[in-house]
This record gives structure tokens, sequence and C-alpha cells, in this order.
């Protein structure tokens, strides 16, 4: 893999955990659940960018598949955070 694409991808894995660290920090000094939420759903669109190049890489699937996987992984992180927006 080029160093550029694993360096992106690292990067993009950080700042989605920092958010999630932040706001998983927010919940515990707020006990507001929707932040609960948002923490959940960093994770996961964190995990999501850069789980297609691991399982095209490591179990040699197509890469439709492991597109496929990220795109659920990330669609169910988008859905955390909307419904910490919509929880009142």
């Amino acid at each position: 893999m080029e160093v550029s694409f694993l360096l992106s991808k690292g990067i993009t894995l950080v700042l989605s955990l920092i958010v999630a660290y932040l706001a998983y920090h927010g919940y515990r000094r707020s006990g507001q659940t929707p932040m609960l939420y948002v923490s959940g759903g960093f994770v996961f669109i964190g995990v999501g960018a850069i789980c297609e190049g691991l399982i095209y890489q490591l179990f040699g699937t197509t890469i439709a598949s492991a597109a496929l996987v990220q795109g659920v992984i990330v669609s169910s992180g988008m859905v955390l955070v909307i419904l910490s927006l919509r929880r009142q």
C-alpha cells in the first residue's frame, strides 16, 4: 500500500477517535445521552474510514465488497450522529 494512503487513513482515524473521546468526555460531564451517540457515531466513522483497505488487503475480497462493508459502517456512524441531533 502507498504510504500517503496509509497516512491519510491513519490521520482520519486518529481525528475521528479524538472527536469520539471529546464527545464521550462531554457525556461523562453532563450526562447528556446525545453526546454518547455522537461518540459512538464517530467511532464507527473512524473505523469505517480504514476498513475498506484492510478488508481488501487482508481478506482478498473484491474492492466492491470492501467498499460495501465500509459504506455500511460509515452509514451506521452517520445514523448515530443524526440520532444525537434529533434527540431532546
